[in-house]
């Protein structure tokens, strides 16, 4: 006798079997206790939920002789018949292969006779969204007044597709997504049935892969069970069948990525592509991490939702306090357009590659989100020092050497003769500053004349006690802000694109000395801080190939 599919074998025979639609279960049940049937019934939800499965079901429980609270008996000579598709009552049709006007009048001629047996014929009409334009308009008039011993039943995976004009005439019931648990109870009822030792880890893992599908998770068990036969199902055997990979890697990687060490992202790629998992799979699940790790950063009690394990919870909180909510949404951004493209590409690994170097050098793109990731990273490095060249060589100083060269603030000006000497920073820009830094051409177009003119030849800077101090020309510029109305309206400007009130003081060098021998230009720091990253990763890269 030929094998028969964990799908088919076990595939529900009653209402009662049916797992995860009780909604529907329950109104379908009352109705056929009532006699309340309809003419015209429309199942639409996701594939492997139990369309066709109720569909039979209920074709059985409307003919059959000995129901059972609603249900079929599933013993008597009709649902025998309808069970082994050798009735006559239950007609099933795939709208994808017969989907044009000829077939739809076959069903509409065969409606004039009265079933042989049994109260009602059952019309089942599968994807009836694939019917052409002219097959619905030949079915609208029989569905709308058929006899009364005809029931149609139409599925779909497609509602939207179908004409109003049909959909006005069915009763409507949406089929939802399976829940993991419950996939994960049927399917530890099934092994338990066919003898089948497996992990729990393993069968939360198939419930998880299956995407609300009990078909999908039935038959990925059937091929864990075929590849593996005979032993124990456990997680690393389903991670192999499956090609997938193990959560801790997605942890590994994320770590990686956030340090922006390209080196070690692709190293991590090259082992998961020697162990010969599917990169599909692995880019699908590892935005799916992501996703798992922005909902523990922003709600509480999310442990139901992501239904993950209490030591990956705990990883997951961890990283949760590394990464910010926007660099979290990028990567997310970054990984899902990718899906999109890796699925049909010739070249997946090379694609798999660009993204994650993507992923660690946002200064390779220009959106918002890639900008904050910059500026996050600009952050550490400064926290940590950065790399800065001679004063005496590109005109600026490293934060935090030297002495104080006078006050803060306005009045506090070089103008007295003497050695250059650098001002006292603090080690990191604030989080003011730096947003003023990065608005700073926009903030210098909103401004009137003639304040725009000076502010063209200054450049923001960071005073001894953190405060944005914008460097001006001497003379004229440097007299026109000592007046503390023109401040106050440069003070307002910067809070309309900050968000956030500060302090603003504004400081020249004396004549004839480069102002940034005194005070560094922030919006060239910055620039050559990515410079440097873009070098980084071209040396990077050369090692890499």
């Amino acid at each position: 006798m030929s094998y028969t599919a964990l799908y088919r074998k076990f595939r529900p025979a009653t209402f009662e079997d049916v797992k995860g639609q009780e909604h529907i279960v329950t109104t379908l049940r009352n109705q056929i206790k009532a006699e309340r049937t309809s003419h015209a019934y429309l199942f639409c939800g996701t594939r492997g939920t139990g369309k066709t499965t109720i569909a039979k079901i209920f074709a059985k429980a409307v003919n059959c002789e000995n129901q059972r609270d609603g249900s079929p008996c599933g013993e008597c000579a009709l649902c025998r018949a309808i069970s082994a598709g050798a009735s006559m009552n239950v007609i099933e049709i795939d709208a994808a292969s017969n989907n044009g006007v000829d077939s739809v009048r076959e069903i509409v001629d065969e409606v004039a006779y009265s079933p042989a047996e049994g109260k009602y014929k059952v019309y089942i009409i599968d994807e009836v969204h694939m019917l052409s334009i002219g097959a619905f308009n030949a079915l609208l008039k029989t569905l709308e007044e058929p006899p009364s011993y005809v029931i149609f039943i139409l599925a779909t995976t497609e509602v939207h597709k179908i004409p109003i004009t049909i959909m006005s005439r069915c009763q409507r019931y949406d089929f939802r997504r399976i829940t993991i648990d419950t996939i994960s109870g049927r399917i530890k009822e099934l092994t338990e049935k066919e003898q089948v030792s497996i992990e729990e880890k393993a069968v939360r893992y198939i419930a998880k892969t299956a995407d609300g599908s009990m078909r999908d998770a039935l038959s990925l068990l059937d091929q864990c069970i075929a590849f593996h036969f005979g032993q124990e199902l456990t997680y690393d055997k389903v991670l192999d069948v499956l090609g997938a990979v193990d959560t801790e890697v997605f942890s590994r990687l994320l770590r990686v990525v956030l340090s922006g060490d390209v080196t070690g992202a692709i190293s991590l790629l090259e082992e998961i592509v020697m162990q010969g998992r599917e990169l599909v799979q692995f880019v699908s699940d590892f935005t799916w991490y992501l996703r798992n790790l922005l909902l523990v950063k922003t709600a509480d009690g999310m442990e139901d939702v992501i239904d993950i394990s209490t030591e990956n919870l705990l990883r997951l909180k961890e990283e949760a306090q590394m990464a910010e909510n926007d660099v979290i949404m990028r990567y997310i951004r970054v990984l899902s357009e990718l899906s999109g493209q890796i699925r049909y590409a010739s070249q997946k690994r090379i694609l798999v590659e660009l993204t994650l170097i993507k992923l660690c050098r946002p200064a390779m793109e220009t959106d918002a989100q890639s900008l904050l990731d910059r500026v996050r990273q600009l952050e550490e490095k400064m926290e940590k020092g950065i790399p800065v060249l001679a004063a005496s060589d590109r005109g600026a100083f490293e934060p935090g050497a030297g002495t104080a060269g006078g006050e803060s603030g306005l009045g506090a000006n070089t103008r007295g003769e003497g050695a250059v000497i650098p001002a006292n920073l603090p080690k990191a820009v604030p989080e003011d500053v730096k947003a003023a830094v990065g608005k700073w051409p926009a903030i210098v177009g909103e401004a009137a004349m003639p304040m725009k003119a000076y502010l063209k030849t200054a450049f923001p800077s960071l005073s001894g006690d953190g405060n944005l101090l914008v460097v001006v020309s001497d003379g004229l510029p440097f007299d026109y802000f000592r007046d503390s109305q023109h401040r106050e309206e440069l003070e307002r400007i910067i809070a309309g694109f900050t968000g956030k009130e500060m302090k603003v003081e504004v400081q020249c060098a004396r004549p004839g000395q480069n102002s940034e021998d005194i005070y560094p230009d922030l919006t060239k720091l910055v620039s050559q801080v990515i410079n440097m990253e873009v070098e980084e990763l071209d040396e990077e890269m050369e090692d890499l190939y």
